[in-house]
């Protein structure tokens, strides 16, 4: 018979039983099985849609990537087979609430989704080896700027009265737009304004008053396409143009980084943009030149100096001895280079896709390592630039030279072998006489008999590591102490001494290595000498008898060179700092080094005969040497080199980036974004660089590559108008701007194709148009329907960039230089130690006064005017500048020593070219300034000012003004 406690036991069991049952039936209903889930078509798009942003290698939240099924099975994420133990499972499933732990971001993945994983999870849980999970791009290959031009031909002539001079193919699609906008355009804006406009956007100088003059008084019909068609060939366009594209392609005259030193042979490149502006190069040959010069034309100068534009970006001069650093620093200098590339030509931020796919545009990870392996031969630094030709007739002129240095070398070399010879046989004859221990660098003591002084010299003959100099010694602490039962060190700066002689001095940091270091009782800093000596001069005259004097104390490697120090020296003493006194010597010292031992040895040995017959040889030497020296060196530029073992590979996809954590092996390739617009080519021959990068330089030139011309005709547009078609003139991806007038785009880039890439032509054709010379005025109107002005129902007004600004200023002044071309001024005081520093001049003289492009632009450097009116900072590429009002403008401009000097040359001009009567002078002041007759009013104002302060005040004045740095 069962107990009661039996029978409740078993009623529990029953219970359960049931409750378990139910609880199974109902996870059957409320799971039902999804046939044959497929992980590429069904699972895949569900992790691409909701995980991979998050959790792709490299990024990796929480330790975890979803890219693969590595770490997933790892840490039972996936538990094959067994949905209810793959915490994966629990992350994305919804609570009573609605609620999931993932994704963080955005709502909770939809109940089929989750079945789904699930489903997949209990069928196995299969994931092809070959699959990896990525992110979908927002933009596919169907986007606009990868498709090829569609050109449908401009539409039909406008026949409302507001267009009827809108005939050309630009204007129609303007009107177009315009009418669309219900909007019309301006009237035609006055000749003055039209040459003013046009001699700024195409030569960045202002006309002269004949010359508008000329253009305004002109009846011929063609005036202005004759206007157009002279400032096109002047070489001032390739200045201005020239500029434009420096900016586009980051040209820079300092390495940037921490260091940020000068190249001083960077130049060439900026004089072979502005040669190829003014020579109409084609773009397409241009941009072939800028990939893989070196390699077209190798022995062509002015074609070889175009691959320049690989190395005009910064990179870090400093290096790291960490390899992992090393290979980062590496993977940087690479990168700078791959994104240069894909923003200038290609309108696209390749950059992007270092670390994993493009989340914007469809461009692949390994797209971009495949420009990585293209590149991966480059290195930065100087190269010869002069031809075959050049460098064999040098080398004819330095034979006979070099060989009479050879045969003088020898003559020379046959004395030293025969003293040397000498020095070893009586070697042991002087070393007996060494009897004291040799100098040490953490503390050298002499002791001498008490003596009274008020100066203490050591005068250094050697150094311990150069026997041939007694310059460059360094000192931490030199002490000198009192004789007596108390000794105190009386050298130190606090008991009132001071400490001279001659020290290495840095210009941004005065002091660093002064004499005053070696008594301040501290051992960090040291004294560099740049002479021979150190001198202390006392308070008072003292009885003293001991020196104790160091380089290296306390350090704990004081065998490096950066502790160099005295190896034979005198300590002499003076009471009058005129009568000296030997008190002591390191003669007696053994030598420091062998060096040191033989040159004491040889300065007893040498016979007289000797030393006459070697001075007379060294004499003929250095004069041989000036000759040599006179020889015109070759060309050199900033070019860089190619290193073959650096390009050797194998190239591989870097995970999230790093360098150390390698992916897919790739090959120098094209990227695949265009798809098949453009033939495709993979080099899979590593043993040489120059093949990949002509593929890559023809494949971003091919004729079919729309891209390339939307881009570059673009660019055209924006200097013209101030905004691009495309308002983000390198980025035509998805995070960029769309067109505002997409058909004209393509017609423009298909006439620029059709016109063999030449940009003389496009301009021509943008400059011809009414749009172009329209008026600039407003109406309230249109500016509440187009307030920036990019449909073009007036010109848009701009302000002068900051080159344009300084330019106009030497160019009214009359002091312009003519010449071009050349290595660059500086508006800056360039020093440097172990970094460079950049301080601005305060006074700019004549020698500055040339074109501004000219400058030699440093990075991180901060120069009056240029940095205050938006010049851009040259460590990037500045596609489109910015335009900024500051009070630091007007400051500048009003009180620069520039511009006080601009409105005295400016003001001394219009008195040579005018009488003494002030209307004439304030006339020809307006006329220059702004290419207009003043009114009356002005004529007035202007006198009373000359009048009461002077003709170059109201230069100053006039330069100041918002007239004379807007473009309207």
């Amino acid at each position: 018979m069962c107990s009661s406690r039996t029978i409740i036991c078993l009623a529990c069991l029953t219970i359960a039983a049931t409750v378990q049952s139910l609880k199974t039936n109902l996870a059957a209903t409320d799971e039902p099985e999804v046939q044959n889930v497929n992980f590429v078509k069904d699972v895949a798009p569900i992790l691409s849609e909701h995980c991979i942003r998050c959790h792709y290698p490299g990024n990796e939240k929480g330790d975890l990537s979803l890219a693969t099924a590595e770490t997933l099975l790892e840490r039972d994420y996936l538990v094959p087979g067994k949905p209810d133990e793959s915490y994966l499972v629990e992350l994305i499933t919804t609570d009573d609430n609605g609620k999931a732990q993932m994704p963080q971001e955005g709502p909770a993945l939809p109940a089929k989704q989750v079945e789904l994983v699930r489903s997949w999870i209990k069928q196995g849980a299969i994931w092809p080896e070959d699959t990896m999970v990525k992110a979908k791009p927002k933009a596919d290959l169907s986007w606009w700027s990868l498709q090829p031009l569609r050109i449908n031909g401009p539409p039909k002539a406008n026949g409302h009265a507001e267009f009827q001079a809108w005939q050309s193919p630009i204007d129609r699609y303007l009107a177009l737009k315009l009418r669309e906008s219900n909007l019309t355009p301006n009237k035609q804006a006055d000749r003055r304004s039209v040459i003013r406009r046009l001699s700024y956007d195409l030569t960045g100088l202002p006309p002269t008053p004949a010359e508008i003059e000329d253009f305004e008084s002109s009846p011929a019909k063609n005036a202005y396409e004759k206007l157009v068609d002279r400032l096109l060939a002047s070489p001032r366009y390739g200045e201005r143009w020239g500029r434009h594209w420096l900016d586009v392609v980051r040209f820079g005259e300092s390495t940037g980084y921490e260091q940020n030193i000068i190249v001083d042979e960077a130049w060439p490149f900026r004089d072979y943009v502005i040669r190829s502006f003014n020579d109409d190069k084609p773009m397409n040959q241009f941009i072939r030149e800028h990939l893989a010069g070196d390699v077209l034309q190798p022995d062509n100068p002015d074609v070889k100096i175009g691959s320049a534009f690989l190395v005009n970006g910064a990179y870090d001069t400093v290096g790291n001895q960490d390899a992992i650093q090393a290979a980062q620093i590496r993977a940087d200098t690479i990168d700078e280079v791959v994104r240069a590339t894909s923003e200038a030509f290609l309108g696209l931020t390749m950059g992007c896709a270092r670390c994993h796919d493009h989340k914007f545009d469809p461009i692949q990870q390994r797209d971009y390592y495949r420009l990585y392996a293209t590149f991966a031969g480059l290195k930065h630094g100087s190269g010869l630039l002069s031809s075959p030709a050049d460098v064999k007739a040098r080398e004819e002129k330095l034979a006979p030279l070099n060989q009479k240095h050879d045969e003088l070398n020898s003559a020379v070399g046959l004395i030293e072998q025969t003293i040397s010879q000498r020095i070893k046989e009586k070697a042991a004859e002087f070393e007996d006489a060494w009897t004291r221990e040799a100098v040490n660098r953490t503390g050298t003591e002499e002791r001498f008999d008490a003596v009274e002084a008020k100066f203490v010299k050591l005068t250094c003959v050697r150094r311990d590591d150069n026997a041939k100099s007694g310059s460059g010694f360094r000192m931490d602490e030199f002490e000198i102490w009192s004789a007596g039962k108390e000794p105190r060190n009386v050298a130190l700066a606090s008991n009132g001494s001071v400490a001279t002689g001659p020290s290495r001095n840095i210009e941004d940091f005065k002091g660093a290595y002064a004499a005053k270091l070696t008594i301040d009782g501290q051992f960090g800093a040291r004294f560099l000498s740049s002479g021979n000596y150190l001198q202390i001069e006392l308070k008072k005259p003292t009885l003293i008898d001991r020196v104790f004097f160091s380089s290296a104390r306390n350090e704990p490697k004081p065998e490096q060179g950066k502790f160099s120090f005295v190896a034979d020296f005198r300590i002499e003493v003076s009471l009058d700092g005129e009568e000296w006194q030997v008190v002591a010597t390191g003669d007696y010292r053994k030598p420091a080094s062998i060096a040191v031992r033989d040159a004491r040895i040889r300065d007893e040995i040498v016979l007289e005969e000797e030393k006459q017959k070697l001075a007379e040889l060294r004499k003929q030497i250095r004069e041989v040497k000036s000759e040599i020296a006179n020889v015109p060196g070759l060309r050199r530029a900033w070019i860089g080199s190619r290193d073959a073992k650096l390009a050797a590979g194998p190239f591989n996809v870097f995970l999230g980036g790093d360098p150390l954590r390698k992916g897919e092996t790739v090959l120098p390739s094209s990227p695949s974004f265009l798809g098949n617009a453009l033939p495709s080519y993979e080099i899979n021959d590593l043993s040489g660089e120059s093949e990949r990068r002509i593929a890559l330089a023809n494949w971003i030139t091919h004729d079919n590559n729309a891209l390339v011309a939307r881009v570059l005709v673009n660019r055209v547009w924006q200097y013209h108008f101030g905004t691009g078609i495309v308002s983000t003139p390198s980025d035509f991806g998805y995070m960029g701007e769309k067109p505002s007038h997409p058909e004209l785009l393509d017609y423009l880039a298909d006439q620029f194709i059709q016109g063999g890439w030449k940009l003389k032509q496009l301009h021509k054709q943008i400059l011809m148009s009414q749009a172009y010379r329209q008026s600039s005025e407003g109406n309230e109107r249109a500016l509440r329907a187009d307030a920036d002005s990019r449909l073009l129902w007036r010109f848009p007004p701009r302000r002068l960039a900051a080159e344009e600004i300084r330019d106009s200023m030497i160019y009214v002044s009359g002091q312009l230089r003519e010449g071009m071309y050349g290595k660059g001024f500086r508006l800056y005081k360039y020093l440097r130690d172990n970094v460079a520093t950049y301080v601005p001049l305060d006074e700019h003289g004549p020698e500055t006064y040339r074109r501004s492009v000219y400058h030699q632009n440093a990075r991180a450097c901060v120069t009056d005017l240029f940095s205050e009116f938006d010049q851009p900072d040259c460590a990037f590429s500045a596609a489109k500048r910015s335009e900024t009002t500051s009070p630091l403008q007007a400051l500048t401009a009003l009180n620069h020593s520039f511009t006080r000097d601009m409105a005295r040359h400016m003001a001394e001009r219009v008195e040579k070219e005018t009488n003494a009567a002030l209307e004439s002078q304030a006339t020809l002041a307006m006329q220059l300034a702004f290419g207009r007759d003043p009114d009356k009013e002005e004529i007035r104002a202007a006198t009373e000012l000359i009048e009461s302060s002077s003709l170059a005040a109201l230069c100053r004045v006039l330069l100041n003004t918002s007239e004379f740095i807007w473009i309207r």
